[in-house]
């Protein structure tokens, strides 16, 4: 508590800290939450340099995204509520600081009366289009050049390269297994097609915007009424493609199933959750090109299938990057998304037709 009170008053709060406790259920920072004898609250985290191994890049693009929303809702009696705002450092003016084991942190101003949902239902999804469309929009004129605090991250070009480098190198000595050839023999043909966003861009038909590429309904905050009040999460906002923010929201909210189920006759995409999601999303994401808005089923096709050869290449590499409960926890997995994939082919069509276009 003590070395948490120490890294606390070296921000620029008001008053001093009387209390810290966690915070939250994140996978990734340590959260804590921050009371003041000011009678302000502060949310303190300590950033997951394992995964976000630029602090410096990290902070600069969150301090440009939220000044540049703040301007943008300079009107609004509610900026306040509607915009996060990190703290400076009393000596340095950073956003950040490093302690003396090398831990970097980072401190904002906590929005009361906000509240998080974890149900993924229409309703919901409909908020998160809409919520996540809108944070795009007031993005889409950002000047501030932004650089990617996890390089790569949705490059399909990249996995496709990751797979057939753990096929050549078969580490684990797995290629041997029937159920790898068959999963191969379904995967390597799709690697061009689902390379198509890269191609579309190379050929300037495409372009990359400021997006947010971590869509979950509970990185929305809002109020007692139910209202929006803001995205959050902002560690992996960067520039990407819109498919990255609709592709990943449909292949975690539109699954029916968990990402492991073993059972892939369960494995089914859900529409109303794809309908709901896509008409928040086009109802305030006004800026979209046709290109962007026709290829929308497409990227939650992308997204399926990027997981699936993310999960095939760590199996065949022997489980060296994604946590196992099993030694066929990543096969299973592969099949897993594989089948979303075909369930999501098999409403094309209908996806299609809900965007208007034959």
């Amino acid at each position: 508590m003590e070395e948490l009170k120490n890294i606390a008053s070296k921000f620029a709060i008001k008053g001093s800290v009387v209390d810290i406790k966690p915070l939250g259920s994140g996978l990734i920072n340590d959260t804590f939450f921050v009371k003041a004898d000011s009678g302000e609250d502060y949310v303190l985290q300590k950033i997951n340099t394992a995964i976000f191994k630029d602090p410096e890049l990290l902070q600069s693009n969150i301090v440009a995204v939220t000044d540049h929303l703040r301007k943008k809702l300079s009107g609004d009696p509610e900026v306040g509520r509607k915009v996060l705002k990190f703290l400076q450092v009393k000596d340095g003016g950073k956003t950040w600081l490093q302690d003396g084991d090398g831990g970097c942190w980072r401190m904002s101003v906590y929005i009361r009366d906000s509240y998080t949902h974890d149900t993924v239902n229409p309703e919901y999804s409909y908020y998160a289009g809409r919520a996540f469309g809108e944070f795009e929009s007031m993005l889409s004129d950002l000047d501030a050049p932004l650089g990617e605090t996890i390089p790569d991250f949705h490059n399909m070009e990249l996995r496709a390269r990751q797979l057939q480098e753990a096929i050549s190198a078969d580490a684990a000595g797995r290629l041997s297994n029937p159920e790898v050839q068959a999963l191969l023999d379904e995967m390597l043909p799709l690697s061009g097609p689902m390379c198509k966003a890269e191609a579309l861009y190379n050929q300037g038909l495409l372009p990359k915007r400021i997006c947010h590429c971590d869509t979950k309904v509970n990185n929305i905050l809002f109020d007692a009424d139910g209202n929006i009040l803001c995205v959050i999460d902002l560690d992996t906002v960067m520039p990407g493609f819109v498919f990255s923010d609709f592709g990943d929201f449909m292949r975690t909210a539109a699954n029916n199933a968990a990402e492991d189920e073993p059972d892939t006759s369960k494995v089914t995409f859900n529409m109303d959750i794809y309908k709901a999601f896509t008409k928040g999303y086009l109802e305030t994401a006004t800026f979209l090109t046709p290109v962007e808005i026709e290829h929308l089923p497409y990227a939650a096709l992308r997204f399926a299938y990027m997981q699936a050869v993310r999960f095939l290449a760590d199996y065949i590499n022997g489980d060296t990057y994604y946590k196992i409960a099993n030694p066929e926890h990543n096969l299973v997995r592969t099949k897993a998304q594989m089948a979303l994939y075909r369930s999501i082919e098999s409403h094309y069509s209908e996806m299609m037709d809900y965007l208007n276009i034959k």
